[in-house]
């Protein structure tokens, strides 16, 4: 019985700290958005296709909005899919943040239109909402196996549209996002063996 609660207790010591992550990250958004509509411009600092100093902005575009109407349609599904996430702990969020925003980021800064400035963390919705898909797939447990059909019941439909071609929306961030989150998957699954050391 005690292994048991301290089982319990582990759990929700992970999620706990998982769900902070996400909700830093939300506060984050909000916050700079607050700070955009006092200040003006914090836009500028997306990410700027093919333009070096625009590389920034893969750090910095999931964090910045085009107005509280974006923001708002961009906090739901990231908080509700990070938490999600979050039942991994801290360090998957991050990591699969993290793996996103590389992907997702370096695809847009390679293949958006020039001239534009790419902002919003819909990227890092795309790539939870594949990770989450994907990740049943390669680590072929049935609770992700289910939590991934349940995620594409939920938001296959808006998944499937992001990736058309939409006149002012990043279609781009979806689609690179939405391949970081698969990439995040594998390189993240737990049934992946570590290599073996070659003899010299």
């Amino acid at each position: 019985m005690a292994l048991d609660r301290r089982s319990v207790r582990g759990a929700r010591s992970t999620l706990g700290q998982g769900l902070a992550v996400v909700a830093v990250m939300v506060v984050l958004m909000w916050l700079v958005e607050a700070v955009d509509l006092l200040a003006g411009d914090l836009d500028a600092n997306g990410i700027r296709p093919r333009d070096g100093d625009g590389l920034v902005g893969i750090v910095t575009s999931p964090f910045l909005h085009d107005g509280i109407v974006h923001l708002l349609g961009n906090t739901i599904p990231f908080a509700t899919l990070g938490t999600v996430i979050a039942l991994g702990g801290a360090a998957r969020v991050l990591a699969v943040s993290a793996i996103v925003a590389v992907v997702g980021g370096l695809g847009v800064w390679l293949t958006a239109p020039a001239g534009t400035v790419v902002v919003g963390a819909s990227g890092l919705v795309f790539g939870y909402a594949s990770y989450l898909l994907a990740r049943g797939v390669f680590s072929r447990r049935a609770a992700h196996l289910a939590l991934g059909v349940g995620v594409m019941l939920v938001y296959g439909t808006t998944l499937l549209f992001g990736l058309v071609p939409t006149p002012g929306v990043s279609w781009q961030g979806h689609l690179f996002g939405a391949i970081g989150g698969v990439v995040a998957a594998r390189v993240l699954d737990a049934r992946r063996e570590p290599a073996l050391p070659r003899p010299a």
